[in-house]
């Protein structure tokens, strides 16, 4: 019997995924427990119909993730911290403080999404990939200046 699932079963299948499965399997557990539905024709439409919507929702967020990396491309995130002898810098500068300089210019980006290899603890220009989606991140500068 052939049934379209609507959610996550383990070893069968993800959800929308139509699957072959034994007719007691389909009719006593799959479906009375709502975890799939049988592929007839409505069915089958209101899947194509799913997939379809689907995939104009994973478009639109793309377009809006790739016009968000070409506004991130070329951004410099100026940050001023004080600095001891030999231009030392007291403390380090973390994903939090970039991603605070960075709302400071309107720019919302989560800390977790800023890659750093290690925090900064120098004076100059550093730069600083940010992962926006998976499978694309852009480059900001940072530039560190000190304060006496």
């Amino acid at each position: 019997m052939k049934v379209i699932l609507i959610k996550d079963v383990a070893s069968v299948g993800k959800a929308g995924a139509l699957v072959d499965a034994s007719d007691g399997y389909a009719r006593n557990f799959l479906i009375p427990r709502g975890l799939a539905k049988e592929a007839s024709g409505k069915n089958m439409q209101d899947l194509e119909r799913e997939r379809e919507a689907a995939a104009r929702r994973a478009n639109k967020q793309k377009k809006a993730t790739q016009a968000l990396v070409e506004g991130l491309d070329g951004v410099t995130c100026h940050i001023s911290r004080k600095v001891g002898q030999q231009d030392k810098l007291f403390g380090s500068v973390t994903s939090k403080d970039i991603r605070d300089a960075l709302s400071d210019q309107g720019i919302e980006i989560d800390k977790k999404d800023i890659i750093l290899e290690e925090p900064i603890k120098g004076l100059g220009e550093f730069s600083v990939k940010i992962k926006v989606h998976p499978g694309m991140s852009a480059d900001i500068k940072v530039v560190v200046t000190g304060e006496v």
